[in-house]
């Protein structure tokens, strides 16, 4: 199978350049199909930071993502004989919608893979929105799996290959959104939140600040479990991460694309000591009045951000979605400066909030788990809940099989506590009762057995 990460498109001209000027002329070629979407103060935020907070609302597009912007733009820059031998793409999910709406809206065939971890709600969205003219593949685990198997299809078949972020077509139109933004908040904001995933949104915002609002600060957030960019500010170049966790993705990505490490890097993004690597702290560097900065967010504090979106705002946000707005309890910010968050997508399984609440609760601190060794005796569950569980602690799951040869049985228990707090004074518990008990590090391999 080739390798996904060399694609070569077929195209009879040569690329236009990622440039402020290309991504107005692409606002205006997207103008006709997709509608500016709004950019909204959020009080909450606002309160939380001290800052003038607004949310840039893409997952209000027509495929709840901002994905259309990038695809779009490219396709409907295609020659005739390049829609004729119909396009190809790789997606977690998102880019794949607005390939498919592009498709169906210009008439042209387009076969698309995905992973087959890509939630069943994009999957079904994609066939929506391309309709008969769209083929739906699902292949392997992750996008790089995907994109291995469009690649080939490519080199098989002679299709057209739309890239989801590594072309200067697709990260000009979803540059796009700044453009948007400017004219929206009429004036220079000191910050944008960006999420990362291949690095095509972030080329196309990079590249517009730079150029017209050189005096904001552009803080990049990628999933800690899906850090390619960071790695490839400390390599000097993109390189494949040799493993991810999926979860974030829409941004779990192992490599970046050329372009967004480039648009980066004119930005001014570079790290300044290999010594932070291994902490995954974030990196900055200033260029001009400006500064760039990645960060990672833990996947259980965006899960934690999307919980407070939905119950706060109504805003169904999918994990990438939310990734900037859960940057923002990461960072300081100057009070009383302005500050935009991207919030990229709202592609969400509802299936998927049980693992969500989940992550969330542990990253917390709020959800624990143990191997209890009960005695095989009555009353030794009933001792547990009196002398180890506190009043607001509650049992989550209790999974036990009673061995009739040993004094004692196994029992995995989850926890709730009430308060972050409570876990010392449990642990305290668990120590002086006569019960041996042992708390399960959420960093061990077992663990992600259990979430």
């Amino acid at each position: 199978m080739s390798d996904p990460l060399a694609v070569v498109e077929k195209v009879s001209t040569p690329l236009p350049e990622l440039s402020a000027e290309e991504i107005d002329a692409a606002a205006k070629r997207i103008s006709d199909i997709i509608e500016p979407t709004p950019l909204q103060r959020n009080s909450r935020l606002s309160a939380l930071t001290g800052a003038e907070v607004y949310l840039k609302r893409e997952d209000l597009t027509a495929v709840r993502s901002y994905k259309l912007r990038g695809a779009y733009n490219l396709m409907v820059q295609l020659t005739d004989d390049e829609k004729a031998a119909g396009v190809v793409t790789a997606s977690a999910g998102n880019h794949a919608q607005g390939v498919a709406f592009a498709c169906q809206a210009m008439g042209v065939r387009g076969r698309i893979y995905v992973p087959r971890t890509t939630p069943k709600q994009k999957r079904d969205r994609i066939r929506v929105h391309g309709g008969a003219f769209v083929q739906l593949i699902a292949v392997g685990d992750t996008y790089d799996a995907a994109a291995a198997a469009a690649a080939d299809d490519v080199a098989r078949t002679g299709a057209t290959m739309v890239p989801p972020f590594d072309d200067p077509r697709t990260a000009a139109g979803q540059g796009t959104i700044a453009a948007e933004f400017l004219e929206q908040l009429g004036r220079q904001p000191d910050l944008v939140v960006v999420p990362v995933g291949g690095g095509g949104c972030l080329a196309g915002i990079a590249t517009y600040l730079r150029e017209r609002s050189p005096q904001t600060a552009l803080l990049a957030a990628e999933p800690t479990g899906a850090a390619s960019m960071t790695a490839a500010l400390v390599a000097g170049g993109p390189v494949t991460l040799p493993e991810i966790d999926p979860f974030v993705d829409g941004a779990a990505v192992r490599r970046v694309g050329a372009v967004g490490y480039q648009a980066v890097v004119r930005f001014g993004g570079a790290v300044r000591s290999h010594a932070s690597l291994p902490l995954l702290t974030s990196t900055e560097t200033r260029s001009g009045a400006g500064s760039f900065r990645m960060l990672h967010v833990d996947e259980g504090a965006i899960c934690t951000a999307m919980l407070e979106l939905y119950q706060n705002e109504g805003i169904v946000a999918e994990p990438a979605g939310a990734l900037a707005t859960a940057a923002l309890r990461e960072v300081e910010i100057e009070p009383g400066s302005t500050v935009v968050v991207l919030l990229s997508g709202g592609n969400n399984d509802v299936s998927r909030y049980g693992e969500v609440i989940e992550r969330s609760l542990v990253h917390q601190g709020l959800k624990h788990y143990f191997l209890v060794d009960f005695p095989q005796e009555p009353g030794a569950l009933r001792r547990f809940l009196d002398e180890v569980l506190g009043p607001d602690d509650d049992i989550t799951l209790f999974e036990y099989v009673k061995r009739n040869n040993r004094e004692t049985g196994a029992a995995l228990v989850g926890i709730e506590l009430g308060a972050p707090d409570g876990l010392d004074p449990l642990l305290d518990r668990m120590h002086q009762a006569p019960i041996q008990c042992e708390r399960l590090d959420p960093n061990s391999p077992a663990y992600r057995y259990l979430t």
